[in-house]
């Protein structure tokens, strides 16, 4: 059978959508075939499994995530100009994705073999951020110009306040707490908020 990207493209589309929506455990092949319009033959055909097809949601999800951290940009900024620049690149991706965060938290609860997966990429991001700021962050604190801190500790500080917003999101659009527009404007005053949060425990007034 001759390969159809365009299908291809559509199976891993409807996939993503429903794992995000429904976990693995609660998406079936079934379900991806007749999100796309097509036969249950057609998505093992292309990924032969479902694990295969999560593998690679779960993976695009968990580079969401962290995108932004490998991005050193304008070698010229200052400190405080890259926190916010880290800070709000990682956001934006996540507001972008808004289901992410509590999709990587509820399938790491589920199966604890994928922090396998997570150690992996925390360790080669762990790796790219002492490369990109690592130099810079002990420069600025022996400098006297931020606290003395960590980059491990400083990236944590950064994820837990970024994907506690996500986590939020999510719990709020399930429960109808709020109103749509609602929460979007909340959304939107957090990254204020929280680059306001991140320069508070760092800087030296």
């Amino acid at each position: 059978m001759e390969r159809n990207q365009t299908t291809e493209k559509s199976i891993l589309k409807a996939a993503e959508r429903l794992f995000l929506e429904k976990g693995f455990a609660l998406t079936s092949t079934t379900m991806i075939a007749n999100e796309v319009g097509c036969n249950q033959s057609l998505v093992h055909y292309y990924f032969r499994s479902k694990e295969n097809l999560f593998e690679l949601v779960f993976q695009k999800a968990l580079n969401t995530f962290v995108a932004g951290f490998t991005d050193i940009g304008d070698k010229n900024l200052t400190f405080e100009e890259r926190l916010k620049q880290f800070v709000f690149k990682q956001f934006e991706m996540l507001q972008s994705n808004p289901e992410i965060v509590f999709f990587l938290l509820n399938e790491l609860i589920t199966n604890p073999k994928r922090l396998l997966v997570i150690k992996e990429q925390f360790d080669t991001l762990y790796s790219d951020i002492i490369q990109l700021i690592g130099i810079e962050l002990q420069i600025e604190i022996k400098n006297g110009k931020i606290q003395p801190i960590s980059c491990i500790n400083l990236i944590l500080n950064l994820f837990s306040l970024n994907a506690g917003v996500f986590l939020f999101y999510s719990f709020a659009k399930k429960l109808s707490v709020f109103a749509d527009e609602e929460i979007q404007t909340m959304i939107e005053m957090r990254k204020e908020e929280n680059l306001k949060i991140i320069l508070k425990s760092v800087m030296i007034s």
